[in-house]
């Protein structure tokens, strides 16, 4: 029997996410960072790393938003999404993240630090399960939820896709 984005949600006891979606933590490492040795920004000791799953069906999307560290996803089940990745010049990088290499999906994929990110599952009535590994350590001090419109003054080359992939605040 396929499994379904409903059958994942219930087996790892996915909550709802800001930005849209479901995760759960799965890891806090113990040991931390002290802020003094952080990069500008962060507001307090940090974790070495943490560790989240995170379900997007294609129902939904994964808003426009950003965090202070670097973040790795890793495919994990269910079909390709596309990640959308802004970075602090205005580059747009798409990465197709899934298991078929042929179709030049990859496994694995890094979102730079202070990057805006949004993801969109690609196929109709289907869901992507992935895993999200932060460092230094997410904590929702970092998380910053675009606002659509002071995201298409700083990116009007990216418009269309910004007002498809942001909320209305």
């Amino acid at each position: 029997m396929p499994q379904t984005a409903q059958y994942f949600i219930e087996k790892l006891d996915l909550n709802a996410h800001p930005e849209g979606g479901y995760y759960k933590e799965t890891y806090r490492a113990d040991g931390t960072i002290p802020q003094v040795t952080l990069p500008g920004g962060y507001t307090g000791d940090r974790n070495y790393a943490t560790s989240i799953y995170f379900l997007l069906d294609s129902d939904t999307f994964s808003a426009f938003h950003r965090i202070r560290s670097d973040e790795l996803w890793h495919f994990h089940a269910g079909t390709a999404l596309n990640l959308y990745i802004i970075d602090i010049q205005g580059k747009l990088t798409t990465i197709k993240v899934g298991s078929n290499l042929d179709n030049r999906e990859q496994l694995q994929a890094i979102i730079p630090a202070n990057s805006w990110f949004a993801a969109q599952v690609i196929e109709a009535n289907s869901f992507t399960l992935v895993g999200c590994t932060v460092a230094p350590g997410f904590d929702f001090d970092d998380f910053e939820l675009a606002n659509r419109d002071e995201l298409k003054t700083m990116f009007p080359q990216h418009n269309e896709l910004i007002t498809n992939l942001t909320r209305l605040q």
